[in-house]
């Protein structure tokens, strides 16, 4: 049992954040969870129908964001030469190759345990991929940015 004590005012700073990083950790908790004291009222309701309907879609910069990020993690891994770096990176592009595939398909990023949930949600066929794919993901990450338009770096300004 986990215990979080928040104001009203700093829940709804917590919810509001999550959905603007469209990572909703907090409203799977009370959508999903078990109040110990009190009323909850309508908020489990609320982040039920919040989860449902899934993060707003992306915005231009931020689909152009999210392509820089992926093709220049992408780009590190394809140029490590020392085998402990590109170890480490791997992981890395194997983690934002899975949140970039579910951020462009219009579906919630996540990390740890609900990240291959939320891939298996969504794609499972992708999913078993992306777990195929744990010790070299640059070809899943590629066939990602290219259904997102191709890599990005060259020229691109934030």
């Amino acid at each position: 049992m986990e215990l979080f004590v928040h104001t009203t005012g700093r829940l709804a700073a917590i919810l509001a954040n999550e959905l603007a990083a469209r990572k909703p950790s907090t409203h799977r908790m009370l959508a999903r969870g078990v109040a110990l004291q009190g009323d909850p009222g309508d908020l489990p309701a609320q982040c039920a129908r919040t989860l449902a309907a899934g993060p707003p879609p992306l915005t231009k910069p931020e689909k152009d964001r999210l392509r820089y990020a992926l093709t220049d993690t992408l780009d590190d891994y394809t140029h490590a030469t020392n085998p402990g770096e590109r170890e480490v990176i791997a992981t890395q592009l194997w983690i934002e190759t899975a949140q970039a595939e579910l951020a462009l398909t219009g579906r919630w990023i996540s990390s740890g345990k609900w990240l291959l949930r939320e891939l298996r949600e969504s794609d499972p066929a992708f999913a078993t991929r992306w777990l195929a794919a744990r010790t070299a993901p640059a070809p899943l990450a590629t066939q990602v940015l290219a259904g997102a338009g191709g890599p990005l770096f060259d020229g691109y300004r934030a």
